[in-house]
């Protein structure tokens, strides 16, 4: 059970509103412009997700500024620079909720899956292997993906003294870029 479940359950929500959705509900008004820009951002959640342009976090659970932390990379796939995201965003603004949003038909997984990539891409491709292994199908690949994720985030965070794991959850969920259905990870 989740530690922060007010806060899940918001994304829950948003998500739940979203799939019906034709605009994005959440607040993107002058005022909230202007509120954050004169006090400070206070996210409540950190989203790792893909660099995907069909995958837009801020959308899918229906928030508007300042409400979400969002860390994009190709592949969603846990870099030390995306931990110093993570543990800046945890750490120093108090963010209580980290999810590792993956996504079917990642571009990134069907990459690995179809024997990695070259040029810098192969960093990413090199890292998704670790998680899926010899996997073939792209769904089950993902989830192995986003599971990689969450497990390598509480790994690095276990002992980390800017982030208290006790008081913060890491989850994990699966986008439908059709459905625009938020599966979430047991």
């Amino acid at each position: 059970m989740a530690k922060n479940r007010e806060i899940v359950d918001k994304l829950r929500f948003g998500n739940y509103k979203y799939m019906d959705a034709s605009m994005n509900p959440g607040d993107v008004s002058p005022g909230v412009r202007k509120d954050t820009a004169e006090n400070g951002q206070h996210p409540t959640a950190i989203v790792v997700t893909c660099s995907d342009s069909r995958v837009i976090p801020e959308a899918i659970f229906s928030c508007g500024i300042g409400r979400i932390f969002t860390i994009r990379v190709a592949g969603n796939v846990i870099t030390d620079s995306v931990m110093g995201s993570i543990e800046y965003a945890a750490g120093h603004l108090g963010c209580k909720v980290i999810v590792v949003l993956g996504h079917t038909n990642c571009g990134a997984v069907g990459a690995t899956i179809g024997g990695g990539a070259e040029g810098f891409t192969k960093v990413l491709t090199d890292e998704i292997k670790k998680a899926i292994g010899d996997e073939k199908d792209d769904y089950i690949a993902c989830g192995f993906n986003v599971q990689y994720g969450v497990d390598r985030i509480n790994e690095v965070l276990k002992d980390n003294e800017e982030v208290n794991l006790d008081e913060v959850d890491v989850l994990g969920a699966i986008y439908n870029i059709k459905s625009g259905n938020v599966e979430w990870i047991p």
